[in-house]
């Protein structure tokens, strides 16, 4: 495989740092989760942005889609919301005689699913489908729906009446889960001074082929036989943990190495180190954990259950051959 040189390095790094520049002009003061957010479009993996109602949710996701050169659609996830509102229906043409297939909203370079949590199991998993294998089948007969493709969903954590959970093995499609909280008081007077929503200014900053050109140096970023000794020793502590029912699987490992690739080149190298794994186990692990009750009455949580992991984890301080 060829490896990442020092100029495709530089331009993934310069890249990186426009579209984190272009969509902190929206989402004020969140740089990291920008960032995050940006490292799961370019791994091409889908992203579950969680926290409390008012912090900039689906404000960053449009953002992410306005500076993609691609389509975008927004669902609005309600109990009486279909699968077929989202994936699309065949609808009989009378003058050709024959069934014609109508697309969905889901369709799109860039979904958002707004509180994918109020939809119904059915309709939820209509859309965790299209996100595992890429395309929609109705009526037998299969229908792709494109590249780049990514899901970006958000739900409130706070406000559980009427909400429908995702099961862990849905979760588990999401290669990200990250959260905003609150803005800072200097990002929080900016935000005010504006006082209206700032995405239709923005500009797209690259092409769909350019994003999927950054999605093939990330795939050559070098990883050492010790590095990923230590993404494996890590997701091997999480199945042995007392607190943990279930650990983290087998595609968490895979999304932790593909992740880690990207946030090694979104910093002009071509080989990742263990401390971007580091940086990268809570957002990437974390929601891939099912606790014990013992442990949740006990207010344990994933991230605790991460942090301890990683401090008990020694990473590699020499390559392996």
């Amino acid at each position: 495989m060829r490896h990442v040189d020092a100029e495709q390095g530089a331009w993934f790094a310069e890249t990186f740092d426009l579209l984190v520049a272009g969509v902190g002009q929206v989402v004020l003061g969140k740089e990291r989760t920008v960032r995050t957010a940006l490292m799961a479009m370019v791994a091409e993996g889908h992203l579950l942005l969680e926290d409390a109602p008012g912090t900039g949710k689906t404000s960053l996701a449009k953002a992410l889609a306005a500076c993609v050169q691609g389509t975008h659609s927004r669902i609005q996830f309600t109990p009486d919301l279909l699968p077929s509102d989202v994936t699309g229906v065949s609808v009989w043409d009378q003058g050709r005689g024959r069934f014609e297939f109508h697309r969905g909203p889901v369709f799109a370079s860039v979904v958002l699913a707004d509180e994918i949590n109020r939809a119904s199991p059915k309709t939820q998993s209509a859309l965790l489908e299209v996100m595992e294998e890429g395309n929609v089948t109705v009526d037998g007969v299969s229908h792709p729906v494109g590249t780049p493709f990514m899901v970006i969903a958000t739900q409130n954590p706070v406000e559980q009446a009427g909400t429908y959970r995702l099961p862990e093995a849905q979760l588990d499609r999401f290669l990200v889960r990250t959260s905003l909280g609150y803005p800072d008081r200097a990002a929080t007077l900016e935000i005010l001074a504006g006082a209206r929503d700032r995405t239709g200014d923005l500009e797209p900053l690259v092409t769909t082929a350019a994003l999927g050109e950054m999605s093939a140096i990330a795939g050559r970023v070098h990883v050492d036989t010790a590095v990923l000794d230590y993404v494996a020793r890590l997701v091997e502590a999480t199945r042995e943990d007392p607190r943990t029912v279930l650990g983290v699987s087998v595609r968490g490992a895979l999304a932790l190495v593909r992740c880690a690739r990207v946030w090694a080149a979104s910093a002009g190298r071509g080989h990742v180190l263990p401390a971007d794994v580091k940086d990268l186990v809570g957002p990437v692990l974390a929601h891939r954990l099912l606790l014990t009750p013992d442990a949740e009455l006990d207010g344990v949580g994933a991230h605790d259950v991460v942090a301890d992991v990683l401090e008990r984890t020694p990473a590699p301080t020499v390559r392996l051959v």
